[in-house]
């Protein structure tokens, strides 16, 4: 990876809270099988033997979120664990380590309306069974491409400068309502970004930056997969038991995709 790219790719993270690698990471075939491990995933098909971590199947009325697909699909997992996943995770993010410790497979069906919309909200909300918010971050692959039409993510600028708020619901629909209430530093500017990509790209953000996404109003569904990685930063809480804490050591449920 060229020395001046990853330089900009850590700036752009460092300044607005996230990056867009905007040019597909992946081989075409590994990418081709992961979609198709998705499709069998959406339909109750686990060819690992292994079921979602929730009770999940694709429904069209609505966005439909499937926990830890990689563990139910060999295909997925490919992808997650693929080198360049993991070269860009670290260029982005600075890290010496970065491991996976969760995934969710989103799909956005189009003509779901409100019930496709993901609300205004800080990743570390639900995620607070890390010590600090440090070295937390998801890495958001698309596996359709994602237009203004299909209901991308958007991002707000700068936002994770802003500390951790704990304000916003993702499940909430009322977007306009939901940034109402976050109390935003005085002086500082709401500055949406639309994560635009083509299938194979890949966003990159902090878990303290705001981010939601609208409606799909394409002919097609938006789908994606969100993996939630740590750097050697991040630390969990001691003694805390919730289940994406606890399979830390267990190298095939949270592999290292980097070390260096």
């Amino acid at each position: 990876m060229e020395a001046d790219r990853v330089l900009l790719a850590r700036q752009q993270f460092e300044t607005d809270g996230f990056f867009l690698a905007a040019q597909p990471l992946f081989p075409d075939h590994v990418l081709a099988s992961a979609v198709a491990g998705m499709d069998a995933v959406k339909t109750g098909d686990f060819d690992t033997g292994v079921p979602p971590s929730n009770d999940a199947l694709y429904d069209p009325s609505r966005l439909c979120k499937i926990n830890d697909a990689h563990l139910a699909s060999t295909c997925i997992y490919r992808l997650l664990t693929n080198e360049a996943l993991g070269e860009w995770a670290a260029a982005v993010t600075g890290a010496r380590m970065v491991q996976i410790w969760a995934s969710q497979l989103l799909i956005k069906p189009p003509g779901s309306e409100a019930a496709g919309h993901v609300g205004w909200h800080q990743d570390r909300q639900y995620w607070k069974f890390w010590r600090q918010p440090l070295g937390l971050f998801t890495a958001w692959i698309a596996l359709s491409d994602v237009t203004a039409e299909s209901g991308p993510m958007r991002f707000v600028r700068r936002s994770h400068h802003w500390g951790f708020l704990d304000q916003g619901d993702f499940f909430g629909s009322d977007h306009e309502a939901l940034k109402a209430d976050i109390q935003m530093p005085t002086g500082d500017n709401w500055e949406e970004a639309d994560a635009l990509l083509p299938a194979g790209g890949v966003s990159f953000h902090d878990c303290l930056t705001y981010h939601s996404s609208g409606a799909n109003t394409s002919e097609t569904p938006r789908c994606s997969v969100a993996v939630h990685m740590r750097t050697q930063e991040a630390e969990p809480v001691s003694g805390d038991t919730s289940y994406y804490i606890s399979h830390l050591d267990d190298s095939a449920h949270c592999p290292v995709i980097y070390s260096g």
